[in-house]
């Protein structure tokens, strides 16, 4: 079998996108004998372009997604590997949140006062950008529209961009590693923003493979991501990775309940 991998979620600079292929060289290189042992082969893509697509590829060896996917259009169609544990302010073990951001052009000084403000999402299977923000705007909303407008746009950096250099919009709400990642290397982005609070947390974005990678594959994907933050310190650092940890997709479940909740409070779509 021809496998392929990609890290795309967390490529905020080119040298960070170098990083991560760097971690999934490095886990290749511990798997290769095995690998070759059965007559399979890697090939890692450094672009997708169609990301929905290609976690469901039956030759997808190693990816990461988003917990909201995962349990949604991913739904016992592929396998959780594994979840990073990240070094970034909001995250505990093993879990992320996402920060309410404004621009420093709002006046706003909570969630509670964005009300007919312009937000901004990065996309419709998100659960930093779309379901954390809307499960954190649904006791404001009180049962109706609690924005001006919604507009949706690809991705958090676009979003930062949009509320921080554009100011096309006023309010989003960031993954806190995107966040992380782009205080320190992307400052224009980070100095056009400012903290108004923090959502729930979830469990961070997983690390999945096809259904039709063998599970003794799987198991030995963990163990060598794993291996490779444990004995690369420089590399762990620069990814913000303390470890990685062996979640079920029952773990997840808080995702759901977030979607549910907002639901219940009869603000089912951010709007």
């Amino acid at each position: 079998m021809h496998w392929t991998a990609a890290l795309p979620m967390y490529n905020v600079t080119p040298a960070l996108a170098a990083d991560w292929r760097a971690l999934l060289d490095a886990v290749h290189a511990r798997l290769a004998d095995r690998l070759k042992a059965r007559g399979d082969t890697l090939g890692i893509a450094d672009a997708v372009s169609d990301l929905s697509a290609f976690w469901l590829r039956e030759d997808l060896l190693l990816s990461q997604t988003c917990g909201y996917p995962l349990l949604h259009a991913l739904d016992d169609r592929v396998q959780l590997v594994a979840t990073p544990d990240f070094d970034a302010p909001g995250c505990e073990n093993g879990g992320y949140r996402s920060v309410l951001v404004a621009g420093a052009h709002v006046n706003a000084a909570s969630l509670a006062d964005c009300r007919g403000l312009r937000a901004v999402y990065n996309d419709d299977d998100s659960n930093s950008g779309m379901n954390l923000f809307r499960h954190a705007v649904a006791p404001f909303a009180q049962g109706s529209r609690f924005f001006d407008s919604v507009a949706k746009s690809g991705g958090h950096l676009a979003s930062l961009h949009a509320v921080a250099i554009e100011r096309s919009a006023d309010i989003a709400a960031i993954d806190c590693v995107t966040l992380a990642f782009v205080r320190a290397h992307r400052p224009e982005l980070a100095a056009g923003v400012r903290e108004l609070g923090v959502t729930a947390s979830a469990p961070a974005l997983p690390f999945i493979a096809s259904k039709r990678v063998p599970r003794e594959i799987v198991d030995a994907l963990a163990i060598a991501l794993g291996d490779t933050v444990a004995q690369d310190s420089a590399l762990a650092r620069r990814l913000r990775l303390k470890g990685f940890l062996r979640l079920t997709q029952a773990d997840y479940a808080p995702i759901l309940r977030y979607e549910r909740e907002a639901a219940e409070r009869g603000y089912p779509v951010l709007a």
